[in-house]
């Protein structure tokens, strides 16, 4: 278990610094990191309700109503109805925000494949290797150590 949490604590570090590094390397007029969430969940699941959305980001939907309101009005994204439920609504991306997240990813790819360049031909292999893993661990539902221990009280 100490091996495990060792590991965890260095691989949160690493990603988090990462993330940090990337997110600096945006120019000014990039999007949000919020419309970049929106449109890379529409990106990747094609539509989605505003709920659908918000809870992959771990939010409520009415913490993102500005954002998809802007996004909206950027002509990002589109708005319709939803024929299973008429009071809901699907969110589509558009193909400007397919081309205006793809520029964005495309600033903060060209910063890491600078960076890469700095690596082993060994170093970068194993991040090679790395990425499907944390892509998967970005994926897990394991419930939160708060979660785990009301469960645990339950049973």
């Amino acid at each position: 278990m100490d091996d495990d949490l060792a590991t965890a604590r260095a691989v949160r570090s690493g990603v988090l610094r990462l993330a940090r590094r990337l997110r600096g390397a945006r120019s000014a007029h990039a999007l949000s990191p919020a419309k970049v969430g929106v449109l890379g969940y529409l990106f990747r699941h094609g539509t989605g309700s505003p709920g659908e959305i918000a809870a992959a980001d771990g939010q409520r939907p009415q913490a993102l109503t500005k954002v998809f309101a802007e996004l909206e009005a950027e002509e990002l994204i589109t708005r319709a109805p939803n024929e299973n439920d008429g009071r809901g609504a699907v969110l589509a991306l558009t193909g400007r925000g397919r081309t205006a997240l793809l520029a964005d990813m495309r600033e903060r790819d060209e910063w890491l494949a600078t960076a890469l360049d700095e690596l082993t031909e060994t170093e970068a292999g194993l991040l090679r290797l790395a990425a499907p893993l944390l892509e998967r661990l970005a994926d897990q539902t394991a419930p939160r150590p708060s979660e785990r221990e009301h469960a645990e009280e339950d049973a």
